[in-house]
């Protein structure tokens, strides 16, 4: 039996025709994620059996009638189940983004984003969905990550953070075409991002972290010649932030800060655009990497794969990727637990 209080972390198995039960079969066949939460799985009870078959594994879980049982459990040396009845077998094409699939994991994360919201859980950590397959379902929004955000209220800064180890990345501008990318920057736009990522990096444990900001234009924009977004934006932002007391440094040229931060001189990079960090990060470890959910006031965390739809239902998924989710949303949903009790 747990002595210590632990996080309480919802996971789900996220797209019905993916590998995410898959993925969450694996990752609680064996003790060590019961041993740093208190764990909640939320899903189909047919999914979850269908997971556990392709997987080749068997998992016990301690049902529970609502999220509310789950912080008071006694014993949580194994997970609560939640069972929602979202989606039917007969409703799922293995390998195929369908309407049917996207409404039941819309459905599975608002209800446990409702539950975080009233106290029942201190992090989410969610398997890998199709945003195509959400639009189908009802999401109107770009992603996941804009959903989140006014689903909880948020009206501040909020951006995905992609994380390989202890190599954290922000970026400025997301998910729009790279040519309105230049015209996405601001001085404010990257303040906030830095900001975010600084602090997320502390709720993770870490006190001081060393952070770098990547130029824009090819080799930092050679003193203006070749572009002056370095010059009249980019060192702007990082002079300001520097004047508040964040000890971030750059621009750098994009096409070596990553190995820079490889060697461990950074912890984080702010990146200006979409693949200019996506890129780098999948090359270092794509079976490895996690998107964090910045500036929500729960802490969400997923795989940064996808459902690899080639794959599902072959038994062949990596769960290391998830394993990492997982342990950011432990020691975020720590940290979270812990200040929202102050």
């Amino acid at each position: 039996m747990n002595l210590q209080p632990q996080p309480v972390i919802a996971l789900t198995l996220g797209d019905p025709a993916g590998i995410g039960a898959e993925l969450i079969a694996r990752l609680l066949a064996k003790p060590e994620p019961c041993q740093r939460a208190n764990i909640v799985l939320v899903g189909d009870a047919w999914l979850w059996r269908e997971g556990q078959r392709v997987a080749g594994v068997q998992v016990e879980t301690q049902p529970v009638d609502s999220f509310e049982a789950v912080r008071d459990r006694p014993d949580t040396r194994l997970p609560a189940w939640l069972d929602m009845d979202t989606i039917a077998p007969g409703q799922v094409t293995v390998g195929q983004a369908q309407a049917s699939g996207g409404a039941s994991v819309l459905r599975v994360l608002d209800a446990c984003m409702d539950a975080a919201r009233a106290g029942h859980a201190d992090a989410i950590c969610f398997a890998p969905l199709n945003k195509y397959a959400m639009k189908l379902g009802g999401l109107n929004h770009d992603d996941e990550l804009h959903h989140f955000a006014q689903y909880l209220g948020v009206t501040g800064y909020f951006c995905e953070f992609n994380t390989l180890g202890e190599l954290w990345t922000s970026r400025v501008s997301s998910h729009i075409p790279l040519k309105d990318a230049a015209a996405a920057l601001s001085v404010d736009g990257i303040k906030a991002a830095t900001r975010l990522i600084y602090r997320s990096l502390q709720a993770n444990g870490i006190a001081e972290p060393r952070v770098a900001v990547a130029a824009f234009n090819p080799h930092g924009g050679d003193g203006g010649t070749c572009g002056r977004e370095e010059v009249d934006i980019i060192a702007p932002a990082v002079r300001e932030l520097n004047a508040e007391g964040l000890p971030v440094q750059g621009p750098f040229p994009a096409d070596t800060i990553f190995l820079r931060a490889q060697a461990g001189e950074f912890q984080a990079i702010v990146t200006m655009y979409h693949d200019q960090g996506q890129i780098a990060i999948k090359l270092l470890g794509f079976s490895r990497g996690v998107t964090v959910q910045g500036g929500l006031p729960i802490p969400i965390t997923t795989p940064a794969h996808g459902t690899a739809y080639d794959i599902a239902g072959q038994g062949r998924a990596n769960v290391e990727a998830t394993w990492q989710a997982f342990l950011i949303a432990c020691r975020m949903g720590a940290s979270h637990r812990f200040a929202s009790s102050k």
